[in-house]
């Protein structure tokens, strides 16, 4: 049982004493990152930067022994604070007591609604949020998350507004007050970033620069010359404390916490499948779902903003040789001894070098190739992520990620509605039937129609089933047969059963009959129970189609 529960525990009971190198390094490595990257995701959401560190020590001791990954670096993403900022600044003021009680609150609704949804079961409710969403979605969070940086990049007090153009007009508006020495300090820190990402990848960029701007603005006194700098970061580990948990607070969250349970979720088992896939080892969506759930849950009585898996720190961390939960175990630890001694290093540490390291952070989440690549595939996906984009571009990051969804779904609808049906042929060389718009050199036939739905047949797409048999009926008066291959149909409700056979009826009142092929078991159980024997007779199913065409004696059109 604690196994099944606590899969954590398997990794360190017995442990491998050949794994402890791996995991003391990777745990090293992934802190040494973690701290610049929990300060700066913080600021994003709009809560004191030590919030950031507060959320990589509980939630990762959590989540280590509850979740079925041995990789996957849990803590603040660039996504989710801005889904934290996007949905609680529109009920406090950022940075304010009221602001960061919400900001606690969302965290343990978030972790309640991933833990419901793992003990039932419910991981494949992600499945909702489609690849071209998720891209749309990501790609356009990503240049809002840059753009609500611009404030501590230019050192003008830039206000919070709701759609991204306002933010463009003002900060244009307002070019002359820009800092010059912040502007440099975080334009130095980019550049910094990019060229060791790309020359020396291993080394912890983030943490270099940080160091280098706090020599920087402690040794030329810059504080005092317009740089904004995070300030006094409270020393010590977070206290217990129950989130408020008023029912008016809840209400107005809960929309917020649906989204960043199911996005958060999202990134975590995306990054976690793909690492265990090359370890060759399974994760299990549910199990994660409840340990991201009570890692979120425990966070929140701990000061913790919601957490979920990073892409590029578990990257890091597989990278590193990171081998159990064990260097997430370490890497906790290394984040509480930061808090107990080493917090006051942070105090000259520039705002505009947060700010740089979100941006650069938050780049790479822009996918140019993947929009290309889905219009080249099927296009209809590659407009979902085009609407996904703009509107979470220009109406906001919740509405937009709703829309996306919604118009999946809606085309999913549309094209469950609106079955593929297609006419068969003979193709004699090959012996086959195949779709004669495809193969327009197929034998069709004098008095018989071969059609062949690709799809299950339900409520839904009965009506235009019926619409096309009507149709092909009276184009073609000769018509005596209708053979359906049922080869793509693999269910059938019984609205489907009693329009189909008012289809029948009516036909064969017009010297028009139906024989089927290809009829899966799950399908023929349905149309038994539905008395189809008697009403079709046994003799029209057919293994095949070859088979009903010799059996009924059907002549080819010359």
């Amino acid at each position: 049982m604690s196994k099944q529960w606590m899969p954590g525990l398997s990794q360190l009971i017995p442990y491998q004493r050949e794994h402890l190198s791996g995991d003391l390094t990777s745990g090293l490595t992934v802190a040494v990152m973690l701290i610049p990257q929990g300060l700066a995701y913080a600021m994003l959401a709009g809560v004191d930067p030590v919030i950031g560190l507060y959320s990589v020590t509980i939630p990762l001791l959590v989540y280590a022994l509850f979740a079925s990954s041995r990789h996957l670096a849990v803590g603040p993403v660039a996504m989710v604070s801005l889904l934290v900022f996007s949905g609680v600044s529109a009920l406090a003021e950022p940075g304010s007591p009221q602001f960061v009680a919400y900001v606690l609150l969302l965290s343990l609704l978030v972790g309640l609604i991933q833990l419901v949804m793992g003990v039932m079961r419910l991981g494949f409710l992600v499945n909702f949020l489609s690849h071209a969403v998720i891209s749309g979605f990501t790609s356009a969070a990503a240049i809002v998350i840059g753009l609500s940086q611009l404030k501590h990049l230019l050192g003008v007090p830039l206000a919070t507004h709701e759609y991204t153009h306002q933010l463009i007009l003002e900060a244009i508006g307002r070019w002359r007050e820009i800092d010059p020495i912040t502007l440099a300090l975080g334009l130095g820190s980019i550049a910094l970033l990019v060229v060791l990402k790309r020359v020396t990848p291993r080394l912890p960029a983030p943490i270099v620069v940080v160091l280098l701007a706090v020599v920087l603005i402690r040794f030329f006194n810059l504080d005092q010359h317009g740089v904004s700098i995070v300030g006094d970061v409270p020393r010590g580990i977070p206290g217990f404390s129950v989130p408020d948990l008023s029912m008016e607070a809840v209400q107005l969250l809960l929309p917020t916490a649906f989204t960043i349970a199911l996005v958060g979720f999202m990134e975590s088992i995306a990054v976690a499948k793909a690492i265990a896939a090359k370890e060759k080892y399974k994760v299990d969506p549910d199990q994660e779902l409840r340990g991201l759930g009570l890692a979120n849950i425990a966070g929140s009585f701990f000061s913790s903003m919601p957490v979920t898996g990073g892409f590029s720190r578990t990257a890091v961390n597989y990278q590193s040789g990171a081998k159990t939960v064990l260097a997430s175990i370490v890497t906790a630890v290394l984040v509480i001894m930061t808090l107990l001694f080493l917090t006051p290093l942070f105090y000259y540490l520039p705002h505009a070098v947060l700010a740089a390291i979100i941006m650069v952070a938050v780049y790479d989440l822009i996918d140019v190739r993947e929009a290309l690549h889905l219009f080249k595939i099927k296009q209809s996906d590659g407009w979902i992520l085009l609407i996904t984009f703009f509107s979470t571009l220009l109406i906001g990051i919740e509405p937009g990620i709703m829309i996306g969804v919604a118009v999946s779904l809606l085309l999913f609808i549309w094209r469950s509605a609106y079955p593929h049906v297609a006419e068969l042929g003979y193709l004699e060389q090959d012996r086959v039937f195949r779709n004669i718009r495809r193969y327009p050199e197929a034998k069709t036939f004098k008095n018989a129609l071969l059609l062949r739905v690709d799809a299950s047949l339900y409520f839904a797409n009965m009506a235009f089933l019926e619409n096309k048999l009507e149709h092909y009926s009276q184009e073609r008066p000769e018509l005596q047969w209708i053979v359906m291959d049922m080869s793509g149909v693999n269910d059938m409700d019984a609205v489907a059963v009693d329009a189909l056979e008012a289809v029948m009826d009516n036909l064969k009142q017009r010297g028009i009959r139906f024989a089927f092929a290809n009829m899966k078991g799950s399908v023929l159980d349905v149309v038994h129970r539905a008395n189809w024997n008697n009403k079709v007779g046994k003799h029209l199913y057919y293994m095949s189609v070859a088979e009903a065409v010799e059996d009924l004696g059907l002549q080819y059109a010359p």
